[in-house]
């Protein structure tokens, strides 16, 4: 429960907690952003890590503090590149058995099952469309590897998807994160950019049901 509530905080407050880290530890802070970023598209288990949210605020505190913005987006690229890279090839190695697990606290079966569908349906291009997709982003990768998609096919939709998303939301917190209202409005404007995100999965949801229907 404990984790559940600062995670929740680090949401609802994640400039205060960003701005926080970077006055009190300076570079160490590229270290936790790559970190963050990595595992959120690396590792299935870890879906829940800030991504969208994390990027916007990242990119509005850089330029507020007068620091290289252009370095930090070379230093997340990387960082989402080789996330999906890893998760990739975790999905190559386990193979179709993963669909066997059931859902757990550690496994979300359900965004799992969301993911290869629309990888069945969109194809490569899924690696690029779901970076902006949040927790399905996460297991996009792994059921491209899972499918032994071709690397080389993979890594051209990987870099192109990686550049894309970290470019668009951090260089957005740069342009508009300073805008008064939106300074002043932040947690606001976290929550808008989260229900934003998810609207792609409402809609191809609610889709199937219609389908369904």
């Amino acid at each position: 429960m404990e984790i559940l509530l600062y995670l929740w905080d680090l949401v609802v407050h994640l400039d205060r907690h960003l701005a926080d880290l970077l006055l009190e530890h300076g570079a160490w802070v590229y270290l936790l952003l790559f970190l963050i970023v990595f595992c959120e598209t690396g590792l299935v288990v870890t879906p829940f890590l800030p991504g969208d949210s994390l990027l916007f605020v990242a990119g509005t505190l850089w330029v507020a503090a007068g620091l290289n913005v252009h370095a930090l987006a070379a230093l997340l690229i990387a960082a989402a590149i080789l996330g999906n890279t890893t998760n990739y090839w975790i999905g190559r190695y386990i193979g179709p058995k993963v669909f066997q697990w059931k859902d757990s606290r550690w496994f979300n079966r359900k965004a799992l099952d969301r993911a290869h569908a629309f990888y069945e349906r969109h194809g490569g291009k899924t690696i690029v469309i779901t970076r902006f997709v949040p927790i399905i982003r996460t297991f996009a990768p792994f059921v491209a590897g899972v499918g032994s998609m071709a690397h080389t096919r993979f890594q051209i939709f990987n870099v192109a998807g990686g550049m894309l998303w970290v470019a668009s939301l951090l260089y957005a917190g740069v342009f508009f994160g300073n805008i008064p209202f939106i300074k002043n409005n932040l947690t606001l404007v976290i929550f808008a950019i989260v229900g934003l995100s998810v609207v792609p999965v409402a809609l191809e949801f609610l889709r199937q049901r219609l389908h369904r229907a």
